[in-house]
C-alpha cells in the first residue's frame, strides 16, 4: 500500500476492530506543542506545573479552579477550550465519535479542529485507495481551496499554498505583475502526472480540475460515499450531475454556507440571485441503498449543492453531511 497524507497524523493513533481510530497519549501530547499553549518564559507559575503535567500524564485530570488560578486571560481561555476538547476526545475514545459528538452537540470548535479530526477520518477510511483523483478530491473536505479559471477549465488549488505564493509575489512587485491566476503555475493533476501524487500528497502542490475533468468531480462523490459510509455506517451512491435544472429539490444538503442558501432558495420556490447562480460549482444526486430504507426519514434522491464564495474560496463542511442527511433518529448508531 502506499503511503500519502502523513501530516495527518495517523501514525499517532490506532486502528480498532471495529474500523475507527483510537485516541492515544500520542495523539493529545501532539495538542501540547500548540504555539497557544506552550508557555512562554514570563508564564505564572500554576500555567508551567499544568503544563509539566499533562506532558508526563496527558490524560490527568484537570479542575476548573487551575485553569481559573492562571494569571493570563488569553492563557485560561486557551486552556479552557483545550482541556474541554481534551476530555471530549478521552470521553469519545475515538476520533470519529469524537467528530460525531461535536458536531451533534455543536460544540464551538475552531474550523481547523474540525479540518484536523476529517483529515485523520478520511484518512482511515481511504486507506488502500489507489486513486489520485479521489484522494485530491477528498482534500477539499478538510483544506479551503482557491478557485480560479484557466482556458474555460474551473481549477481548485490549495488555499494556504495559494497565499503563500501570494506573499512571496507581494515582496516581488515586478514577478506580481506578470502572475497569472491562483494556481496557474501549479501543476494540474492529470493522467500523465498522476502517479507523482504519492509523492506530494502533503505538500497539496496539484490543482485539481473540477469543471473540466469528470474524474475530479467523480473524485469527490467517491469520498463523500466512502466519508458516510464510515462515519455513519450508511450505504449510498453518489454520482454527479451537470444541470440544477432537471433537479427536483424534495432533499438537499448545502455542503457550504452559500450552498445552503442556494438550496433553501430552490426548495422555497424562490428566484436565486444571478450572482449565487454563477457560484454553484458542484451538484451531487445522492440515492441511499435498497436496505437503508428503513433507516430514512424521506423517500427518494437526496442533492448535494456545493458554491464557491464570492472571493472565489471553496470551502466545503462536511459535518453537513452529519446533520442534514434524513436519517430515522431510531437507526442502528454508527
Amino acid at each position: 500500500m502506499r503511503e500519502f497524507w502523513v501530516s495527518s497524523g495517523h501514525h499517532m493513533v490506532r486502528r480498532r476492530d471495529d474500523g475507527r481510530l483510537s485516541v492515544t497519549d500520542e495523539l493529545l501530547l501532539t495538542y501540547l506543542a500548540r504555539p497557544e499553549i506552550v508557555p512562554p518564559e514570563d508564564a505564572c507559575v500554576v500555567e508551567r506545573a499544568l503544563y509539566q503535567q499533562l506532558k508526563a500524564s496527558p490524560r490527568a485530570a484537570v479542575d476548573a479552579a487551575t485553569i481559573a488560578s492562571i494569571a493570563d486571560a488569553d492563557a485560561r481561555e486557551n486552556w479552557q477550550f483545550l482541556i474541554a476538547y481534551r476530555d471530549l476526545l478521552i470521553r469519545e475514545e475515538t476520533i470519529e465519535g469524537a467528530y460525531l459528538a461535536i458536531v451533534r452537540e455543536r460544540m464551538p470548535v475552531p474550523p481547523l479542529f474540525l479540518n484536523q479530526l476529517v483529515h485523520l477520518i478520511l484518512r482511515n477510511a481511504l486507506e488502500g485507495c489507489s486513486d489520485p483523483y479521489v484522494l485530491r478530491a477528498a482534500e477539499l473536505m478538510f483544506r479551503p481551496q482557491r478557485a480560479s479559471v484557466l482556458e474555460d477549465a474551473l481549477l481548485l488549488a490549495d488555499q494556504e499554498l495559494v497565499e503563500e505564493r501570494e506573499r512571496e509575489q507581494h515582496d516581488k512587485p515586478l514577478a506580481a505583475m506578470f502572475a497569472g491566476e491562483p494556481g496557474s503555475e501549479l501543476d494540474v493533476l492529470d493522467e500523465d502526472n498522476a502517479w507523482t501524487y504519492w509523492s506530494r500528497s502533503d505538500a497539496h502542490s496539484m490543482a485539481l480540475n473540477f469543471g473540466g475533468d469528470p474524474k475530479s468531480r467523480t473524485g469527490l462523490a467517491v469520498a463523500l460515499t466512502v466519508f458516510i459510509h464510515h462515519l455513519l455506517g450508511t450505504k449510498v451512491t453518489i454520482e454527479p450531475l451537470i444541470d440544477v435544472k432537471e433537479v427536483d429539490f424534495r432533499w438537499f444538503v448545502g455542503l457550504d454556507q452559500d450552498a445552503t442558501t442556494f438550496g433553501n432558495r430552490l426548495w422555497r420556490g424562490e428566484e436565486v440571485p444571478s450572482d449565487l447562480t454563477e457560484r454553484l460549482i458542484g451538484l451531487f444526486r445522492l440515492d441511499f441503498a435498497e436496505d437503508e430504507g428503513k433507516h430514512r426519514q424521506s423517500e427518494g434522491p437526496v442533492y448535494l449543492l456545493m458554491t464557491m464564495s464570492p472571493d472565489k474560496t471553496v470551502r466545503l463542511k462536511p459535518q453537513n453531511l452529519v446533520t442534514g442527511l434524513p436519517l430515522a433518529e431510531d437507526r442502528p448508531a454508527a
